[in-house]
């Protein structure tokens, strides 16, 4: 049901959604895996449609908007989100984001990685380690009482505390029985505002964050989103849910 702006899942629905997100994480570690100089991103699109077949479970990500050819985003570099897996070979020193995402019995789970290719510079660790810390500080605002806007400041303070930027225009969003519902989860927000998070809501966080300009654009093929300055940026996401035990994260294996 829903109340105030944000759907509440019963007890059963969240036993279907974990199922859903155990595919997901199956799909992550069977693809970071396999990353290693020489693979490439058509590559790990296939491991993830392996992966859905394994399991019997559909993907939410091929034929969105009637498009999108592919069960896996995969983001090298300066992509932030929405790269389409094909022909590009991941080098040494490259990062990739994966963001992959799997239907169980009608419900969703949705979740993102991002991980280096080989060794990789200071600069593309500590940028994949303060992604990962703002969605670590994101969920541990999923607490029945706690706003939305919470979510999204814990997001702000990690990443503009390291002097990076959270990436303009791109948010996380509510999820269950379609992969985007209400309400849009931005990466930025101010305390105490917006909806009161409730025993049952169910959010996919996702902090995307630049080195450079937080500024985008997207590619002719109206679906890869890239730094406007060619900078790199990192994309990391869990589908979450706020319990009487505090946050449990669906898309953990």
């Amino acid at each position: 049901m829903l109340l105030g702006g944000i759907a509440r899942r019963s007890a059963a629905d969240l036993a279907a959604m974990r199922r859903a997100g155990r595919v997901v994480a199956e799909m992550h570690e069977r693809t970071r895996a396999a990353l290693r100089p020489g693979i490439t991103t058509g590559d790990l699109d296939r491991i993830g449609r392996e992966v859905l077949a394994d399991r019997g479970a559909t993907s939410n990500f091929l034929g969105v908007a009637g498009t999108y050819p592919a069960v896996i985003c995969a983001s090298p570099n300066e992509v932030v989100v929405h790269g389409i897996p094909g022909d590009r070979v991941l080098e040494e020193g490259d990062i990739i984001s994966v963001d992959c995402g799997a239907i169980v019995d009608g419900w969703h789970g949705d979740a993102a990685y991002t991980a280096g290719i080989g060794e990789i510079s200071p600069e593309a660790r500590r940028l994949i380690e303060v992604t990962e810390a703002s969605l670590a500080a994101a969920i541990a605002q999923m607490v029945a009482g706690r706003h939305l806007g919470d979510v999204g400041h814990a997001v702000q303070q990690v990443v503009e505390g390291a002097g990076l930027h959270v990436v303009d225009g791109y948010t996380g969003h509510g999820i269950g029985r379609s992969m985007h519902e209400d309400p849009s989860v931005p990466n930025v927000g101010w305390p105490g505002r917006g909806p009161r998070l409730k025993v049952g809501n169910v959010l996919a966080i996702e902090p995307m964050v630049a080195i450079g300009t937080p500024e985008t654009d997207v590619l002719d093929d109206d679906w890869t989103v890239v730094t406007l300055d060619g900078t790199w940026a990192a994309h990391a996401e869990h589908t979450v849910a706020v319990t009487d035990d505090g946050p449990e994260i669906l898309t953990l294996p």
